[in-house]
Order: C-alpha cells, then structure tokens, then sequence
C-alpha cells in the first residue's frame, strides 16, 4: 500500500484526532530549532558565553532522556490523550516562563521543565498517531516524521523572525501555539484505550534487553551526537544574523522533512534499510568534517545539506524502533529515546568545552567519528537487527493491520 494513496488509509485521509495530533507535534518539534538563530542574540542578551547558552539544548534533553521512563508509567495510568494535553500543559507554562528570564540560569532551568513537558507529549503523541491512523504504521510514521520534519523547518524560521525584534519573543510565541495545540487536542481527540497491563518505570530499561533494540538505541545515541552538534554548535560556527541563521536551518528543515518523507522510503525499497542508514551516516560524517574545515560558504551548504542524511536517519531509526523488539511500541520508544536523546544532551555541552581545550575543528571531527561509530553499530549488529525485525513483523501485523515494514522497505 502506498501511504501517500489519497484513499481510505492514505497519508491525506486521516480522522481529525490525528490530524489535531500531528499539528500540535509540528509545533513541539518547532521548539527544539526554535533557538538555534537566536543563539547568539541570548548570549548578548544575558551576557552569557556560547556554553553557557549552549545549555539551553543540554538541559532540555537530559530532562527530556530521563522523563522517557516516565511517560509510559503516566500514560499507562490516565491515558494517552490527558498525558498529551499534560505535556502541552508544562510546555505553555515553561516556554511563556523562559520568555521572561532575566539570566542564563533561569533560562536554562525553565528549559528543562519545558523538556518534561515535551518528553511526555511527543513519546505519548507518537503512540496516538499509531494507534489513532487510518492505514496503520507505516502512513502513522511517515505522518510522524512528516510533523518533525515541518516543525524543524519551521522553528529556526520562527526564531529570526521574532527573534529579530527580541530573543524573548519566540518563547512566548512558542507558549502562544502550544496553547492553541491544547485546544485542539482537547476538541478532537477522544480518550484512547488504555493498555490491558500497566507500564512500571523500569519497563523501558527491560525492554533495552532485547538485542536489536539495544542497538538500535547505541547506534542512534552516536548519531544524535552528530545530529545535535551541528544543531547547537553550528550556529556560533556561521556567526549570522538572526535572520540568515534562520534561513540556513529554513533551507536545512525542509531537506530534512523531504528526506525523511518523500526520499527515504524510496530509498529504503529499493535498497534496504540497513545499507539506507549505514550509507546515510558515513555521508553525513563527511558533510561535518568539510563543514568543521571549510570555509563559510561550505559552511553554510554542509549545514543545509546535513538536512537530509539527518531526515533519512530519522526515518530509519524510528522504524527499527518500533518494529525490531516483541516490547509493546510505547515501550520499546521509550527505552530507545532514553538512550538517544542523552547523546543530544551531551552534544550541545561538549562541543563548546571542545572548542574551548582545542579549536573550532575538532568538534566536528569528534562528530564525524560519532556518525561513523553509528554506521558501525549497524554493520556489526546488521544480522540481529534484519532476523529479528523479520522475525516480529507478523506480530505488528497483526496489532496494526500492517508491519512496521512493507515487503519493499524490510531492512537486509
């Protein structure tokens, strides 16, 4: 089945929750590039140094790495669609908080509750969408992946252009939209059925015992790596307006959500999932070393171009994710976003404290090693990973109406 089909079950045709769902989740992921060209605007603004602001990203994601645990205990309990409008609830309080800080500390902590908040709307958000679609998982992930992809995009453009009167500006906007996603949420989703047993907070951890989801978890912790250290440092790196900072991660966005939507399945059919992903991380290992030792120009285009080996890796990881372990997908989600968005904490953190011992190359050479090190996971691990997914797609079938994996897409 195509996903992209206009007919019952296409990507187009799909009930009103998910669709309230999905715009909510474009505007959570839109937070997460929201700072990116403002960055240096927060520095100047709170007389701050770049790793010091640098710890907006750091905060938000080891909050958000640690509240994984916490989002199938609390959906399990009230039901996805109040943890959804939970999750909506702090980042409006948070992110409108933010807006008002009056020194990096402050900033930085408010960012963090705004973590929580996102961590248990957008794990909770992807489940709905799964469960909620019409056409199964594989028009509910590429719908997912659609939402990200638009979010990241648009956030950075958000950013300058609201960051170019004032870097508290975007926070507020960011609060503003949230709040409208609230109501959406609260008009049309209805309550979804809740699971027949209970997730315990050490379920996701369990869930890591399978081998193919601990190394879908390990290689995407890697990749995060580099994922984020060109979204957080770079910035500092093209030294820019808001404005033509926020073009670049514009331009940088839309490769992303047409990669990750339109290209990667493609690419996926025709050769593979595995070969799709380890291919796409030595690319993009390359594209940050010529980034980190180019000059500006080559700059910018290695930035921009980045958006699409990170679109195609999200993609393919999501689906491994989801389909590679007999854990319930809440679950197995849970546990793989525990382990990867730790490296995205560590990221934004690092890459500055490297600059600072060495020069401005090395982060990104530590990140070309990282991409790399996640190619290997996968080459290493590639029989785990096909035999099991394989393996447990009749039972996905059989919970969804159709496998993680079409016949085309199935990794070998």
């Amino acid at each position: 089945m195509d996903p992209f089909d206009a007919g019952a079950g296409g990507l187009l045709r799909q009930p009103k929750a998910v669709w309230a769902t999905a715009g909510a989740s474009v505007v959570a992921f839109m937070g997460i590039g929201l700072v990116d060209p403002i960055l240096p605007s927060i520095a100047q603004g709170l007389h701050a140094t770049a790793s010091q602001v640098s710890l907006l990203f750091t905060s938000y994601f080891l909050i958000t790495a640690v509240a994984m645990l916490l989002t199938g205990f609390v959906s399990s309990r009230i039901g996805g669609r109040k943890t959804l409008l939970l999750g909506l609830a702090f980042v409006v309080v948070f992110a409108g908080l933010a807006g008002t800080s009056g020194t990096v500390g402050q900033l930085v902590g408010f960012r963090a509750g705004w973590g929580l908040g996102n961590a248990l709307f957008v794990s909770t958000a992807l489940a709905v969408i799964v469960g909620a679609a019409a056409g199964g998982s594989a028009a509910a992930i590429l719908l997912y992946e659609s939402a990200l992809g638009l979010g990241m995009a648009c956030g950075p453009l958000l950013g300058a252009v609201l960051g170019n009167v004032s870097w508290r500006y975007p926070f507020f906007g960011t609060a503003t939209l949230m709040a409208i996603g609230f109501l959406c949420i609260t008009a049309f989703l209805k309550e979804q059925p809740r699971p027949a047993r209970k997730t315990s907070v050490l379920d996701p951890l369990k869930a890591l015992g399978h081998g193919g989801l601990a190394s879908a978890a390990v290689s995407a912790f890697f990749y995060n790596y580099t994922f984020f250290t060109v979204l957080a440092f770079t910035p500092f790196v093209l030294d820019m307006t808001p404005y033509r900072s926020g073009a670049v991660f514009f331009a940088w966005g839309v490769l992303l959500a047409v990669f990750s939507v339109i290209v990667a399945p493609r690419m996926q059919a025709r050769f593979g999932s595995l070969k799709v992903l380890g291919g796409s991380l030595v690319l993009l290992a390359a594209d940050v070393l010529v980034l980190g030792y180019g000059g500006h120009t080559a700059a910018i285009v290695c930035t921009i171009l980045s958006g699409a080996f990170i679109g195609v890796n999200n993609t393919v990881y999501t689906e491994l994710a989801l389909g590679v372990s007999d854990a319930p997908r809440p679950v197995a989600s849970a546990g793989y976003n525990f382990v990867r968005w730790f490296a995205a904490a560590a990221a934004p953190y690092f890459a500055p404290k490297i600059e600072e011992w060495t020069d401005l190359h090395i982060p990104f050479v530590v990140a070309a090693v990282t991409a790399v090190l996640g190619a290997l996971v996968v080459v290493v691990r590639r029989k785990a990973l096909t035999r099991e997914a394989e393996e447990l797609e009749p039972k996905h079938a059989a919970e969804d109406g159709v496998g993680v994996f079409a016949d085309a897409d199935r990794p070998n």
